[in-house]
């Protein structure tokens, strides 16, 4: 529905536009018209929060009872602010995982720090976090923040466009060492 009627907005709109009217002045209609259909939306939404009424809702939108019943036992299993993920499956059936704390879909940043080499998977418990908006190359940033993590005896999660050179060399051989336990992904 969404789709139909920006779809729908866009067309009216370049004909406006083509008809003479001041491309910016639609632009401004149009956005005006969305918030106030959106408050009007929000005015007349109904919170649903029973697992009867969230499936019932799923199983409409799906198409599908059985989906509807799923995305509610989902739903209850991670509340509110909660996500769920919907994939296609490699396997016959419907089936549901639920995943405790965070999951990346990109990857460690080198075979050397993975925690599980059986399943190939870098896992850590209670970890602190280190967020880098950009790359890190150079170790000398990080050292104050390594030595913290040493003396509390905590891992260390490190989210960055990319960690390189010899910062990664350093987390490597730290955490071959025993001395880090650090998953850079």
């Amino acid at each position: 529905t969404a789709t139909v009627l920006a779809r729908a907005m866009i067309r009216e709109g370049a004909k406006n536009v083509a008809a003479g009217a001041n491309g910016m002045l639609v632009r401004k209609g149009i956005e005006l018209a969305t918030e106030v259909v959106v408050e009007e939306l929000r005015k007349q939404a109904v919170k649903v929060k029973d697992h009867e009424k969230i499936a019932q809702v799923a199983a409409i939108s799906a198409n599908d009872k059985a989906i509807g019943e799923l995305i509610a036992e989902a739903m209850e299993k991670v509340g509110e602010e909660g996500v769920i993920t919907v994939e296609d499956s490699k396997s016959f059936g419907t089936s549901l995982e639920t995943v405790e704390g965070l999951q990346f879909d990109k990857g460690y940043l080198s075979p050397y720090i993975i925690t599980n080499p059986d399943r190939m998977e870098a896992v850590l418990d209670d970890a602190n976090i280190l967020i880098v908006d950009g790359k890190i190359g150079n170790v000398k940033d990080m050292l104050p923040i390594l030595e913290k993590i040493v003396q509390l005896a905590k891992p260390l999660l490190i989210i960055a466009e990319d960690v390189e050179g010899e910062a990664l060399a350093t987390l490597v051989v730290n955490k071959l060492r025993g001395i880090l336990s650090v998953v850079a992904v």
